[in-house]
C-alpha cells in the first residue's frame, strides 16, 4: 500500500494504543475474539515498562498500528497524533512541534547552519537524530512500534527533548525463527498522478545464536500540485513598495516601506525603466510534486551469553523530489492546489546510518551501550523569486545601476531595465554525527531503583548556498555601458582577496570565484557539542501503591560557525561603491565584496567586535514525579520537569535597525522550559475501557525564533524574543466490549491555550497576548473497527475515521505570521485477512478537504501546504 502526506484521521492512534487487533494472532481468523484492551510494551524510561504503568504522558503506534494506518512516511505518523503538529513542506523538509511550543517556519535557505536546535528529540532506536532547521524524513519500514513522549524529557533524553521525545523502535531479529513478509499496493489520487509502493523483510536465522534481518522499500509517490502558468517582473520589488500597502495577512508595510517608494521614485520607476518579465511557460506541468523513497535496512544480532547481545544495524534512505508541497490560496483559492513557479525545484536527500548496541548484566545491573554514526548528504535547487517581494537589495543584482541607484550614475542608459526574476537558489549540505551513550539500570522490581548514563555527540554540518539573482550577461554599471559583475572569492581565501574589509582567512568548500548570476554565498561550517551525565531514582514509598522519581542532568553544550556570507555587493564591472568605483575595469584591483559577513572574522578567537567564539552553555536540568496507584487498574501521578534548547550564533551578528533600538545579538541564549503535570492511566469496566490523560501549564523563558525583517537586515537571524505560557489537557480512549468482540472505539484530543506573556525583543515583530506557532486550541480523532468471522479462513474488517483540527498559526513574528483555517477529514478502510495474507481497499481525505497543515509568510506571499486530495488504493499484504 502507498501511504501520503494526507489527513489520515488522528483518531487511528487510539487504535495502536489499545489495538485489541493486534493482541489476535495474525493467522487467527478463527481464534475466538474476547474483547477487553491489550498491554502495550514501551521504553519511555529508557527500559521495558507496560504503556500503563508509565508516569509520563506516552502515546504509542504498535507494529499493527502502524499497518492498519498505513504509516510510512514523516508527516504520516505525526499526523496521528494530537499532542503533535509539524512545520515546513515536503519530504525531509519538516519540524515537529508536541504541546504547541513552536515560534517559526523552518526556512530553506538557512535550514541548516542558522536554524534553531530541533526542541523535540527524534530517536532511531536508542539513537538521536535530531539535526538543525530540518529532522531526518526515516522512512517506517519495519517498525515494532513508534513512541511520542509529551512534554520536557531532558533528564534522560538530553537538550533536544524540551518539548518531548519521537522514538522509531525498529523490528530487530529474532533467533531461531524464519520470518518473511511482503506489502505492495497502489492508489489513485483526485486530480493527481497515480502511486505505488512495495516492501519487503526477510529474517534468517544464520546460527542459534545469530540472526539477520533485512528490510527493502521503494516508494513512488505521485504529486498532486500544478505549477501553472504566470508572469513576473521587478516592479513588485520589495524596495519599491510603499507604506501603506497593506499585506496579504493583513499587517501593513508601516515603517518596512521600500527604499525607493517616494512619489518622485515611483515616478521614475514607473515611466522611465523598462521591466522584463519572467514567464514560466516551459516550466508548466501537472502534479509537478511526485517523491521516491527508496532504501535499506539491515541489522545483526549476536548473542554472546543469554545475559549479553550486540547488534548492528545499517540504514540508507533516499529521497528524490520535485516540485514544492504548497499552493497559492491567491489562484483561485486551494481547490486546485496551484503554484507559479520560475525556476526549477527539486531534492535529492540521502542518509546513511550505522549504529552498534552492547546490552548484557553485570551482577544485578543492567548495560546497554550504544554507538552511531551517521552521514547525510542532500543536494536541493529552489525556486528563489518570491524573495524580489522583499528584499530590498535585489535590484542591485537584477537591474541596471540606473534603476536601484539613478543618482549615483554618470551615464545612463536610454533605457534602463530591470531583468527577469527567474531567481534560484542551490543548496548542498553535508551532515555526520556521532554518539555515544552508556546507561545502567538496576533491577526494576526492587524497591529503589536507578537508571543512570552518559552520553556524547559531535555533529559537523557543512553548508553551501548560493543564490541565484545576478544578472552577469545584463546589468549595466555605472557607466550605463559596462555590463556583469567581476570575479568575487569567498571572504575567507585570502590567497586571492588578501585581508580587507571583511576579508580574513577561515573555512571555505569551494574556493571561488562564484558562479555566474550567483550574488550572494553563504559557505558555512557549524559544529555542535554535546556532553551529558543524566540519572534518575525511584523508590516506593509504600511498595506498589506510592512512588518518588527524581531526576537530574548536567549538560555542556557548544555551537560555533566559521565560514562567509559572501556577497557581490560593490563587484559591478563598472560600480559606484567599494574601492574600484569610477575605476578603468582593466585597472582594477580584486577586492572583497561589501556587505556579507566574514564568520571566522566575527566569531574567531579574540574577534574585535566583542563577540563569542562559541555558543555555549551548561547547567543542570532536574525532574521529580510522585505517583499513586490506589489499585493496579489506576495511575496517577503529578510531575515537575525541566528542559532547554540550546543557543547559537548569529551570522548578521552587530545589525541594528534604523532607531537603533535593536541590535542582532552575536549568541542566542538557550530557551527553558518549566512543566507542571498532572496525568492519569485508568482501565475500567474489567479491562473493557481505557482512558488516560494529563493536564499540564508549561512556562517558556526566552523562546528562541527566527526573524526576517529587511528592515534590520537582509539576513534571516534569530532571537530570544519572548517569554510565553502554555497550559493544555491531552487524552485519549479505547473502548473493547467483551459483549462485541471484535469491535473498537477510539479515540483522542488535545486542548491548548497558548500565550506570549512578554516580548524581549525591542521590536513590534512580535506581540504580546498572541497565539504560539503551530498550536491549534483544539485536535481530535474518532476511530472505529470492526472485525468478523466469513468463515473459518477468513475475517472482514471495517474502519471509518474522522478527525479535526482548529486553526493555528504559522509564525509568532507578527510580519511573517499567517492563519491556517481549522479542518475536518474523514477516512475509510475494509478488507479481508486470511492465514497469512491481507488484502485491503481505502479512501483518504473522502470529503476531499484541503486540510492547512503547514505554511509560511516569510516573503510577503501566503504559502500554504495541505493534505493530499481524495486517495483511494489497494493493498496486499504477505507474512509467513
Amino acid at each position: 500500500m502507498l501511504k501520503f502526506v494526507t489527513s489520515a484521521s488522528l483518531g487511528a492512534l487510539a487504535v495502536a494504543l489499545a489495538a485489541p487487533a493486534s493482541a489476535q494472532d495474525d493467522t487467527a481468523a478463527t481464534t475466538e475474539r474476547t474483547g477487553g484492551v491489550d498491554a502495550i510494551i514501551v521504553t519511555a524510561q529508557r527500559r521495558s515498562e507496560d504503556l500503563q504503568d508509565v508516569p509520563v504522558s506516552v502515546q504509542a503506534l504498535g507494529e499493527k498500528g502502524l499497518e492498519e494506518l498505513n504509516i510510512n512516511t514523516f508527516t504520516d505518523y505525526l499526523e496521528q497524533l494530537p499532542t503533535v503538529t509539524a512545520g515546513g513542506s515536503g519530504p525531509g523538509q519538516a519540524t515537529i512541534y508536541i504541546r504547541g511550543l513552536a515560534s517559526t517556519t523552518p526556512n530553506l535557505g538557512t535550514a541548516g547552519v542558522a536554524g534553531l536546535a530541533p526542541n523535540v528529540a527524534f530517536y532511531l532506536d536508542e539513537q538521536p537524530l535530531a539535526q538543525p532547521g530540518r529532522n531526518l524524513d526515516v522512512y517506517a519500514a519495519d517498525l515494532e512500534r513508534i513512541e511520542v513522549l509529551s512534554g520536557p524529557q531532558g533528564t534522560l533524553f538530553g537538550a533536544s527533548s524540551q518539548a518531548g521525545v519521537v522514538r522509531l523502535i525498529t523490528n530487530k531479529p529474532r533467533l531461531g525463527a524464519f520470518e518473511a513478509s511482503a506489502d505492495a499496493g497502489v492508489s489513485f489520487t483526485k486530480g493527481g498522478e497515480t502511486s505505488y509502493k512495495a516492501e519487503a523483510m526477510l529474517n534468517v536465522p544464520v546460527t542459534d545464536n545469530f540472526a539477520l534481518r533485512g528490510v527493502v522499500f521503494l516508494d513512488d509517490q505521485g504529486g498532486y500540485v500544478d505549477n501553472v502558468h504566470g508572469t513576473r517582473s521587478l516592479r513588485e520589488s520589495g524596495r519599491f513598495r510603499t507604506a501603506d500597502t497593506v499585506r496579504a495577512n493583513g499587517v501593513v508595510v508601516g515603517d518596512r516601506a521600500g527604499f525607493q517608494s517616494d512619489p518622485a521614485s515611483l515616478a521614475y520607476i514607473d515611466n522611465e525603466v523598462t521591466f522584463l518579465e519572467a514567464d514560466n511557460s516551459a516550466l508548466v506541468q501537472d502534479n509537478f510534486n511526485d517523491t521516491q523513497y527508496s532504501g535499506f535496512r539491515v541489522t545483526g544480532l549476536y548473542e554472546l551469553t543469554p545475559d549479553w547481545t550486540i547488534t548492528v544495524a545499517h540504514t540508507r534512505q533516499s529521497i528524490e523530489s520535485d516540485g514544492v508541497f504548497f499552493a497559492d490560496p491567491e489562484l483561485d483559492g486551494l481547490d486546485d492546489l496551484e503554484i507559479q513557479r520560475f525556476n526549477d525545484d527539486r531534492l535529492e536527500d540521502d542518509f546513511s546510518n550505522t549504529s552498534w548496541t552492547v546490552e548484557g548484566r553485570l551482577g544485578m545491573l543492567e548495560l546497554i551501550y550504544t554507538g552511531a554514526y551517521t552521514d547525510r548528504e542532500s543536494d536541493q535547487k529552489v525556486a528563489y523569486s518570491d524573495y524580489l517581494f522583499v528584499g530590498q537589495y535585489i535590484p542591485y543584482y537584477s537591474c541596471d545601476t540606473a534603476v536601484a541607484y539613478p543618482s549615483y550614475v554618470a551615464v545612463a542608459p536610454a533605457n534602463p531595465t530591470c531583468y527577469a526574476p527567474n531567481f534560484f537558489l542551490n543548496s548542498t549540505t553535508d551532515t555526520t554525527v556521532f554518539t555515544q551513550e552508556l546507561r545502567l539500570n538496576t533491577p526494576q522490581d526492587a524497591r529503589f531503583r536507578a537508571s543512570v548514563g552518559g552520553f556524547y555527540s559531535d555533529l559537523q554540518l557543512d553548508e553551501r548556498v548560493d543564490y541565484g539573482y545576478a544578472k552577469d550577461q545584463f546589468v549595466r554599471g555605472s557607466d550605463g555601458v559596462t555590463t556583469g559583475f567581476a570575479p568575487t572569492y569567498p571572504f575567507t581565501n585570502t590567497e586571492f582577496t588578501g585581508e580587507t574589509g571583511n576579508a580574513f582567512a577561515g573555512y571555505f568548500s569551494d574556493p571561488g570565484p562564484l558562479p555566474q548570476d550567483i550574488g550572494f554565498r553563504n559557505d558555512v561550517r557549524r559544529t555542535d557539542k554535546q556532553f551529558g551525565i543524566f540519572g534518575e531514582v525511584s523508590f516506593d514509598i509504600v511498595p506498589d501503591v506510592f512512588t518518588i522519581t527524581g531526576g537530574a542532568r548536567y549538560y555542556d553544550v557548544k555551537v560555533d560557525i566559521v565560514g562567509s556570507a559572501t556577497t557581490r555587493f560593490c563587484k559591478l564591472n563598472s560600480p559606484i561603491f567599494g574601492a574600484n568605483a569610477g575605476v578603468d575595469p582593466d585597472d582594477q584591483v580584486n577586492v572583497p565584496g561589501c556587505g556579507g559577513g566574514n564568520l571566522s572574522l566575527l566569531f574567531g578567537p579574540d574577534n574585535p567586535f566583542g563577540n563569542p567564539d562559541k555558543a555555549e552553555t551548561d547547567g543542570f536540568i532536574f525532574k521529580g514525579t510522585a505517583t499513586f496507584t490506589p489499585t493496579p487498574d489506576l495511575l496517577f501521578y503529578a510531575t515537575y520537569s525541566e528542559g532547554f534548547r540550546p543557543g547559537l550564533l548569529n551570522r548578521p551578528a552587530g545589525a541594528t535597525n534604523p532607531d537603533m533600538t535593536f541590535t542582532v545579538p552575536g549568541a542566542v541564549d538557550t530557551d527553558e522550559v518549566t512543566n507542571y503535570e498532572i496525568g492519569w492511566k485508568t482501565d475500567m469496566l474489567d479491562g473493557q475501557l481505557r482512558l488516560n490523560g494529563s493536564a499540564f501549564f508549561v512556562d517558556v523563558k526566552r523562546l528562541q525564533t527566527t526573524i526576517f525583517d529587511p528592515n534590520i537586515t537582509n539576513l534571516f537571524f534569530s532571537d530570544n524574543a519572548a517569554n510565553a505560557e502554555i497550559r493544555g489537557i491531552e487524552a485519549d480512549f479505547t473502548v473493547a466490549p467483551y459483549s462485541l468482540p471484535g469491535l473498537t472505539v477510539s479515540g483522542a484530543m488535545s486542548l491548548l491555550d497558548t500565550e506570549i506573556t512578554e516580548l524581549l525583543t525591542p521590536t513590534d515583530t512580535v506581540l504580546v497576548g498572541s497565539d504560539l506557532a503551530y498550536a491549534p486550541s483544539f485536535q481530535g480523532n474518532l476511530r472505529a473497527r470492526y472485525e468478523w468471522d466469513l468463515n473459518s479462513d477468513l475475517t472482514m474488517f471495517v474502519m471509518p475515521q474522522v478527525s479535526h483540527s482548529s486553526s493555528k498559526y504559522t509564525d509568532v513574528v507578527e510580519i511573517n505570521r499567517l492563519k491556517l483555517d481549522g479542518y475536518t477529514t474523514f477516512d475509510m478502510s475494509a478488507g479481508v485477512v486470511g492465514d497469512m495474507w491481507t488484502f485491503e481497499v481505502y479512501g483518504e481525505n473522502l470529503s476531499d478537504e484541503r486540510a492547512e497543515l503547514a505554511g509560511n509568510f516569510n516573503f510577503d506571499r501566503a504559502r500554504i501546504t495541505t493534505n493530499r486530495p481524495l486517495t483511494v488504493g489497494m493493498r496486499v499484504s504477505f507474512d509467513y
